[in-house]
């Protein structure tokens, strides 16, 4: 039986919005951070619970939370409880199998993208899912992995005095995290073309049968690639015009 399969199989029967973490299988103990910010005052801090994060919600500032381990179905469903997210939002989340999306809901936007990544050792892209939820005043990014994403820049130019992000809102936020995502794309695509490069010198010189192997994964790697970006396309319409509104 497919790998796919036995994943998908966890849901079978399962009513609708039931949390079953879908996706490489996790250990590590999920992290939880928070920086909130405005113009004039930074606090960064990591917690424990969920229920430290809820001082943050409805202030007068921008709260960004970032989880890493969306394995731990626990926290999921109690931060699902306390920001009232629907059940399929959160389901949504713990399946990492998501393609990339944007859902209005009365109260939040729900986005879900891919964060790509580049492994030299294997001249393959490796995926992360990671999903967004955007409040009145709060942003909520959810992480498969534990300290491994695109956002330092981010991070960065929140923790400066005087930078546009620290005057603006939480939609603007989820702006910059989702052009960090896509900025890191065009570091794939290099990567990428240089891989092209390189087989087409073999072609050239010398082809050999582990030329066509490596045109076999090429392939499969562009394919992956379209799949984590085409639909991104829609996202960023919307995060646009949403901006611009």
């Amino acid at each position: 039986m497919p790998k796919r399969t036995r994943r998908r199989s966890k849901k079978a029967g399962l009513a609708p919005g039931t949390l079953v973490h879908i996706g490489k299988e996790k250990t590590f103990q999920a992290k939880i951070s928070i920086i909130d910010y405005n113009e004039s005052r930074l606090q960064e801090k990591e917690v424990q619970t969920i229920e430290e994060c809820l001082p943050f919600k409805d202030g007068p500032t921008v709260t960004w939370i970032n989880i890493d381990g969306v394995h731990d179905l626990e926290i999921i469903e109690k931060i699902g409880k306390h920001f009232n997210l629907h059940a399929l939002t959160l389901e949504d989340i713990v399946n990492t199998e998501q393609r990339p999306k944007l859902e209005d809901f009365p109260e939040y936007l729900f986005v879900v993208m891919k964060m790509l990544f580049w492994d030299d050792k294997t001249h393959g892209i490796e995926t992360e899912q990671v999903s967004l939820v955007l409040g009145r005043d709060f942003v909520i990014s959810f992480q498969e992995e534990k300290e491994r994403d695109v956002f330092n820049p981010v991070r960065e130019r929140i923790r400066k005095e005087s930078t546009k992000i620290r005057k603006m809102g939480a939609d603007y936020l989820v702006y910059s995290l989702i052009d960090a995502v896509v900025d890191s794309y065009f570091s794939i695509l290099e990567h990428v073309g240089e891989w092209i490069e390189d087989i087409e010198e073999v072609l050239v010189s010398a082809p050999r049968t582990e030329t066509m192997h490596a045109i076999h994964g090429l392939r499969k790697e562009m394919i992956l690639l379209r799949k984590s970006v085409w639909p991104l396309r829609e996202v960023v319409i919307h995060n646009a015009l949403y901006n611009a509104a």
